[in-house]
């Protein structure tokens, strides 16, 4: 049942309607730009691909902080023209290539609801037109994620990765190959999102075929920015920072950033046995080998002093990155926060239930139960009442 609302084809032709309501110039297309890539302190905005040449000793860090900066600067040159008129008029000669919209976006509803319950309950609170576009922005990254990850992963070659970045760059033009694209190629049309944060996560689509192993925590963070810190980068745009805030727009991405990077930590440290019985280990060797640990280890797949003394030190730097997030969620529109912080709250339960599991992930899945699921919600809901902070 995954594969088959992930999967859905509409018919072609039905794209081919809709392609009168998406505007060729969308807002993310004249930011087509290199894949290299994110978070601490750089003064400069030069591309990150050409300094990067310049100056291949830069870490993992800077590169990607390089695309922050861009990011920020779509957003904020978005708000100094004011707001987005999200209320257009169609050029349409009638209501059906409107309804096939629609239809593409409630599609992108059901699956989000399907695969992503809390967020998707999150999302209600939302504006109908930001709702709709972080729905179509999900449903991309994972149709995306399955290329490697889903039933037919062991069928996945670079070069259909290839044919999967050139829809990427088709719908950013506003051609969609199919009703999920459509939704969002309107979706990149109304908001400055810009086309990098994608390319960078079909790039992490490529590690994933290519890597099974990383030697130090600075390939690892880029990993993990390529396929999950992305995701930030794609939504600030659309979720929106309050009006009120007095953080810098930099900040607000770095906090975006640094979730996805705490989210994908969690995962790593979560399904180490799993990913083992595939052969792979995404945890930085280096660390490893300093734990008294190696690969035969991990396939062994037994619960020592020395794992358990160095899944601390891992867990204690998925917190760090989780403590970093909560400083923007606040800083988001009012209507967005909810679902960040549930998000942000479930996740970081998961490493609670690591240490809980005496830190065997080998063979026990941590995971958080539904009753911890339901207290968690007014919580989230609290925190996403309390408005902006004054951390920066």
């Amino acid at each position: 049942m995954a594969g088959v609302l992930l999967w859905v084809i509409s018919p072609k032709e039905n794209a081919t309607a809709l392609l009168s309501l998406i505007p060729r110039g969308t807002a993310g297309k004249a930011q087509k730009s290199s894949r290299l890539c994110p978070r601490l302190k750089s003064s400069t905005g030069v591309s990150a691909f050409s300094t990067a040449v310049a100056n291949p000793a830069r870490s993992s860090e800077e590169k990607v902080y390089e695309v922050v900066l861009k990011q920020a600067a779509l957003v904020r040159e978005q708000r100094q023209k004011k707001a987005l008129d999200l209320e257009r008029t169609a050029d349409s000669d009638g209501m059906t290539d409107w309804d096939l919209l629609n239809e593409a976006y409630d599609r992108c509803g059901e699956v989000c609801a399907e695969y992503a319950k809390t967020f998707y309950l999150g999302t209600l609170l939302m504006t109908p037109e930001r709702r709709r576009a972080v729905w179509a922005i999900y449903v991309w990254c994972r149709r995306t994620d399955e290329l490697v990850d889903g039933p037919n992963a062991s069928h996945i070659t670079p070069r259909a990765l290839d044919r999967w970045e050139k829809r990427l760059d088709d719908l950013f033009e506003g051609r969609p190959y199919d009703m999920l694209d459509a939704a969002l190629s309107d979706t990149v049309s109304k908001y400055p999102v810009d086309i990098q944060p994608f390319e960078d996560m079909i790039e992490g689509m490529r590690l994933d075929l290519r890597k099974s192993r990383y030697k130090n925590f600075d390939e690892l963070y880029l990993y993990c920015y390529y396929v999950a810190g992305t995701v930030g980068l794609m939504s600030v745009p659309v979720m929106g920072i309050a009006p009120e805030s007095k953080a810098s727009t930099e900040s607000v991405y770095n906090a975006a950033l640094a979730l996805g990077i705490a989210n994908q930590l969690t995962n790593i440290l979560r399904d180490v046995g799993e990913d083992a019985r595939r052969g792979r280990i995404y945890l930085p060797q280096d660390e490893l080998a300093r734990a008294g640990l190696s690969d035969d280890d991990i396939f062994r797949g037994h619960v020592t002093d020395k794992w358990r003394n160095f899944m601390k030190d891992q867990i204690k730097r998925a917190r760090m990155f989780f403590d970093e997030a909560e400083k923007g969620v606040g800083e988001l529109n009012a209507a967005s926060r909810w679902p960040v912080w549930a998000s942000l709250l479930l996740y970081r339960q998961i490493l609670d239930a690591i240490e809980e599991n005496d830190y065997n992930n080998f063979t026990e899945r941590a995971f958080v139960g539904k009753a911890k699921k339901f207290a968690t919600l007014p919580v989230a809901y609290g925190r996403a009442l309390m408005g902006t902070s004054k951390l920066f």
